[in-house]
């Protein structure tokens, strides 16, 4: 007993000596300061080409749902199950919440069990053989890091952070996969009314071929206007291969998008007849920072930074440890567990680095580097965010104006191009005027096309801009 009031006595001594004299080292230390973390960014109050009108219905969280085709809508759902990008985003989320395990177990003492068994025989000075002598021992000892300063705790709210981090770009990959998949599915309905569009032109084309070869029969045509016909006719036929590519080319984007191979994959389509154009509301600007999850990724990221600054910052501090030792030790099996045979050691002490070459304030003002890096990023992508807000707002405008005015020039067009072939049938029209009409109309109705899919696509860059209805699941605030 008086052994174990002695070791009691001992161990509060050094406590005390290690609370004087830490203080001191503490003073004797010049450390590096962290930088404060400021992420205010300029947010204007409306966006600039926000229609003025009465404001529509907020972005929905399945957005894809708002075109109406249940096709892209199941091909939507199958990418966010099979997606291989979105399968490396959670196996980035996973690994991120394994190191959160690792950062944490700083915070708690590090135990370890050792048993043993050890038989030695001495040499003997006077030539006799020496008996062998055998030693037994259960032992543990245990260690423990005071974290005063808060160096394991920053580090293990950094690795949080960077799980918040792996979170949201993992949300950020499941909207991009989307966005493609939808991008690609209205190219191949774009490409097959295209198609359409040259089937029938074609058909058309070819029709007043035959009137003219009939007239050239009769005598009342010339040689030059069947030939001038025909090629009308190849360059319309010539046009239907680069659209069958697209379809099939499409086709493919979206098997890798749903992670198999292309002969796995059947879509049907339909032409852009098929979706219905939704109507977007942008809101206010100000939501934009809660409605993309690159911009929270990007925030989760410079706090991640910051707590490694912390966490840098007080590892320039004293490094308070404890540790201790007990168990039993005994030359015969059967007294391994006797009272006699117990022994244990505690103790504390104190580090302080005092000549490092500077090694530790390098790590804070690296980590200060960090943060002012993962702050410009944070800034741009908040300014990105609000760019493509408003550039996708600007497609979506323009291409609906410019989508009336072409389906006036077809409509003008084909009422040109019905006048010019009944007037080639009654000869009273020169080859000219019907050449100009049948190019002005395949012409319009191919813009026609592109302008549709033009649009589809703008509506999906305005869902992506404005998030596509995330919303982060819970602010992060830093700590300064």
């Amino acid at each position: 007993m008086k052994s174990v009031q002695r070791q009691k006595c001992v161990f509060r001594s050094v406590v005390r000596s290690l609370a004087v004299t830490a203080p001191v080292i503490v003073v004797l230390a010049g450390c590096a300061q962290v930088k404060p973390l400021d992420v205010t960014v300029a947010v204007p109050p409306a966006y600039q080409q926000a229609s003025k009108d009465k404001p529509a219905a907020p972005v929905r969280t399945d957005w894809w749902r708002s075109f109406r085709s249940p096709e892209l809508t199941a091909l939507v759902e199958e990418a966010r199950i099979d997606n291989l990008d979105i399968a490396t985003a959670i196996a980035n989320v996973e690994q991120a919440q394994a190191n959160i395990t690792a950062a944490g177990a700083a915070l708690f003492p590090q135990i370890n069990g050792d048993a043993s068994a050890q038989r030695a025989r001495a040499a003997s000075s006077n030539g006799h053989v020496g008996q062998g002598r055998a030693t037994y021992g259960l032992s543990a000892s245990a260690s423990y890091e005071i974290d005063f300063w808060g160096k394991n705790r920053q580090a293990l709210e950094s690795a949080k952070s960077n799980l918040a981090a792996s979170q949201y770009d993992r949300d950020t990959v499941e909207l991009t996969t989307i966005a493609s998949v939808a991008n690609a599915y209205f190219g191949i309905l774009a490409a097959q009314d295209r198609l359409n569009i040259a089937r029938d032109n074609t058909a058309s084309a070819g029709r007043i071929l035959t009137v003219l070869n009939n007239q050239l029969k009769a005598g009342t045509t010339t040689s030059l206007a069947v030939a001038q016909q025909q090629s009308l006719v190849d360059q319309q036929r010539a046009s239907i291969p680069p659209l069958e590519l697209s379809i099939v080319e499409n086709k493919a984007a979206i098997a890798l998008l749903l992670g198999k191979p292309p002969a796995l994959v059947a879509i049907k389509g339909g032409g852009t007849g098929s979706v219905k154009a939704p109507v977007v509301a942008a809101g206010i600007p100000s939501q934009l920072l809660t409605r993309r999850p690159d911009i929270a990724a990007a925030q989760a990221t410079l706090i991640s930074s910051h707590q490694n600054a912390r966490s840098a910052y007080a590892a320039q501090f004293p490094s308070i440890s404890l540790t201790g030792q007990g168990g039993v030790e005994s030359a015969a099996l059967k007294s391994l567990f006797d009272p006699a045979a117990g022994f244990y050691s505690v103790a504390a002490g104190v580090t302080q680095p005092i000549f490092d070459g500077g090694t530790l304030r390098s790590a804070v003002e690296s980590a200060n580097a960090q943060q002012d890096v993962d702050l410009a990023a944070y800034r741009k992508s908040v300014v990105q965010a609000f760019v493509d807000v408003e550039n996708a707002l600007a497609q979506v405008r323009q291409l609906t104006r410019q989508l009336g005015l072409q389906q006036a020039v077809v409509k003008s067009s084909r009422q040109a191009y019905d006048i010019s072939e009944r007037q080639l049938r009654e000869g009273t029209v020169d080859l000219v005027t019907v050449l100009q009409t049948e190019q002005t109309l395949f012409s319009a109705e191919d813009t026609l096309a592109q302008v549709k899919l033009q649009r589809l696509q703008a509506l999906v860059s305005l869902h992506q801009a404005l998030g596509g209805g995330w919303t982060a699941p819970s602010p992060l605030t830093p700590q300064n």
